[in-house]
């Protein structure tokens, strides 16, 4: 097996979702712990998905999940009980069965061929229901559940089932609102309880604190007191949990230690020991004065006011980051120039390493484009082959790497063990941009605004895509402007936009000015005899020709119909018979390769003349049209000069 930093330490791969939320944060800092004590690498792919209720950019967040190669790991821890969406979940699972690597997953009972890390739901959620009811005489209960496809709350949900069924209580006695782990569910159970017009339960017991405090707060907002009016719990016993007012009953799982066993225990299946399919962590109810009994944890008020002033210090020093950085990015026109801007802050973010990584076409989606492309063209599913890493920051300094394989993860692999890297992803909506790795720093599961820094980020640098395709279409419609589409060579207004300027340098610098007019003759003949489209040809051979005479210094163009017209400053009577005799000479050339039932030909009219301030470019030109007929016999002037 290659590892995926060929170093000779272990690589292991981490997969969750939602890092800045108490429970991974805290499963990470036990990874994170264990990385170091035992010197092994981690990549964390990490996302944000199901967060902002956007299908769209659930899409590109969850992509990340396709960016690993299992196989190239050594093992992998899966908090795949993060990630909402059930798809996803099972596509994650099968890439890891599909490599042969052991993996171990926390609080997963739903894929039996992985090692399962998981800590006591049922037991601890059935004791603090059997305490509502025995210690505080509740008869009516609500209980808001997490999401039916998470293993972890179908076990609290049954072990809420199970203890009202044990104590007699009658299915009308209780409901069950439905809930997704995050706050808003909490907020909106609350709600449909005081809109159903019904008597509020005694208690309403949630399957975690998010959605307890949400609901408490609805109830407060009401005048309704907790818990004297009503009884709230939740689980998982965390921060705001123990220091909200009231406290929540809740229930303390050692978090941590479960994500330091399961590194621990796919160390030791590693390393060739035969281990349990299953480690069962157990957890502790806390009752506490969100149920009306007084909290035996002691609080020390010290410890508790220097981490509140830090939590708030963080924050502040965070959106103060995110402001400037935002106001820095809302001008910046390039992506070198976004590049500049977005090093400059990355001394604030604390992180030993940070690289941002973009697929080889992040560009061209637009570049490449045409009017009415459909969106299957842009990378939405995987990455690029390649990246490119255009900044590498490392301890202020800065380096790129202009193109690696995308299976190598790292621009430039750790070479020693005791990393931990997070892998984010850098989309805008569903379009794959790249992505962001972060290695060794506690930003990405201390701080509430690593989701929102990111999605700044990731619009500036979509921000820049749409400008650089504004900027080619821009080039392109000025191309179409002033390029005859039949020729190739400069149309009219293309050779007015020139030849004033050469016009004014001749003036200023009271220079020669060269003017060739060349009319084709026997157009006419040509469409008549044999077609418009061949007569089409015979314009772009002419065409070729003009441009092939010309030299570097001169300026030639499809002044309108069968009339082409050369201009340049600084020429005498020996450059204008050198540009004839050559004009001549390449018309024969043509002549002979193409091998038509007609001859291409023109007539050539060139003068040269030291210009002086009076005189008008469209007079010289005039000069120059009537040369050229007075060369074919013609007294009269061209009939586009005298439409203008």
């Amino acid at each position: 097996m290659v590892s995926v930093n060929q170093s000779g330490f272990y690589a292991i791969a981490v997969v969750v979702a939602g890092t800045d939320e108490e429970y991974q944060s805290s499963v990470l800092r036990g990874i994170t712990k264990a990385a170091k004590e035992h010197q092994f690498n981690v990549s964390v792919f990490a996302s944000f998905g199901g967060v902002l209720s956007n299908s769209q950019y659930d899409t590109g967040e969850y992509n990340i999940y396709r960016l690993p190669d299992f196989s190239r790991f050594d093992g992998a821890v899966l908090l795949t009980n993060t990630i909402g969406d059930r798809d996803v979940r099972q596509q994650i699972h099968d890439a890891v069965r599909a490599s042969g690597i052991p993996a171990v997953t926390l609080d997963n009972n739903d894929c039996p061929e992985f090692f399962n890390v998981c800590i006591d739901n049922y037991a601890s959620m059935k004791a603090v229901t059997a305490h509502i009811l025995d210690v505080h005489h509740a008869k009516t209960l609500c209980f808001i559940s997490g999401p039916e496809d998470n293993p972890e709350a179908r076990e609290r949900k049954r072990a809420f089932l199970d203890a009202v069924q044990a104590h007699g209580i009658a299915p009308e006695q209780y409901s069950i609102y439905q809930g997704d782990f995050r706050p808003l569910s909490g907020m909106r159970a609350a709600e449909a309880l005081l809109r159903s017009g019904r008597a509020l339960p005694d208690a309403i017991i949630a399957a975690n604190d998010a959605m307890a405090l949400e609901a408490a707060s609805v109830l407060e907002e009401h005048d309704i007191r907790v818990p004297e009016d009503v009884i709230v719990t939740g689980f998982d016993y965390t921060y705001y949990a123990q220091h909200h007012c009231p406290s929540l009953t809740s229930v303390a799982r050692p978090l941590c230690d479960a994500g330091y066993s399961a590194c621990t225990l796919l160390l030791r299946v590693l390393a060739g020991e035969k281990c349990e399919k299953m480690m069962t962590l157990g957890a502790k109810p806390v009752f506490a004065e969100s149920c009306g009994c007084v909290d035996t944890e002691s609080l020390d008020i010290r410890r508790y006011r220097k981490a509140t002033y830090g939590l708030i210090k963080n924050t502040r020093t965070d959106v103060s980051l995110l402001n400037r950085m935002t106001s820095a990015l809302a001008v910046s026109e390039s992506p070198e120039e976004n590049i500049r801007i977005i090093s400059g802050y990355l001394q604030e973010i604390a992180c030993e390493q940070c690289c941002i990584c973009l697929c080889d076409n992040w560009e061209s989606a637009f570049l490449d484009g045409h009017a009415g492309e459909s969106v299957e063209q842009y990378q939405i599913v995987g990455y690029s082959e390649e990246m490119s890493a255009p900044l590498i920051w490392s301890d202020g300094r800065i380096a790129e790497r202009n193109r690696f394989k995308t299976a190598e993860l790292f621009p430039f692999p750790p070479e020693t063990g005791g990393h931990v890297s997070y892998f984010f992803p850098l989309h805008f909506r569903e379009r794959c941009l790249g992505y962001y790795i972060f290695t060794n720093t506690e930003f990405p599961v201390r701080s509430i605004l690593c989701h929102s820094l990111m999605m700044n980020i990731s619009n500036s640098f979509e921000n820049v895509r749409k400008l650089l395709h504004m900027n080619h279409a821009i080039r392109e419609l000025d191309r179409l402007y002033v390029i005859d589409p039949l020729c190739g060579i400069f149309n009219r207004n293309g050779f007015i936009r020139l030849a004033d300027q050469i016009f004014r340098h001749s003036c200023e610098t009271h220079g020669s000015l060269m003017i060739s007019f060349i009319d084709m003759d026997g157009l006419k003949y040509v469409n008549d005899n044999f077609g418009h489209d061949e007569g089409d040809f015979a314009l772009r051979q002419l065409a070729a020709v003009i441009r092939d005479s010309c030299t570097e210094q001169q300026i030639c163009a499809r002044f309108g119909g069968d009339e082409f017209i050369m201009i340049a400053d600084g020429m005498t009577e020996e450059d204008a018979k050198s540009f004839e005799q050559r004009f001549r000479l390449k018309l024969a050339e043509a002549n002979k390769i193409i091998s038509k039932p007609y001859e291409l030909c023109a007539s050539i009219g060139t003068f040269v003349t030291a210009v002086e301030p009076e005189m008008k470019l469209f007079s010289l030109i005039a000069q120059a049209d009537q040369i050229m007929y007075e060369q074919k016999k013609r007294k009269t002037t061209s009939r586009y000069l005298r439409r203008n």
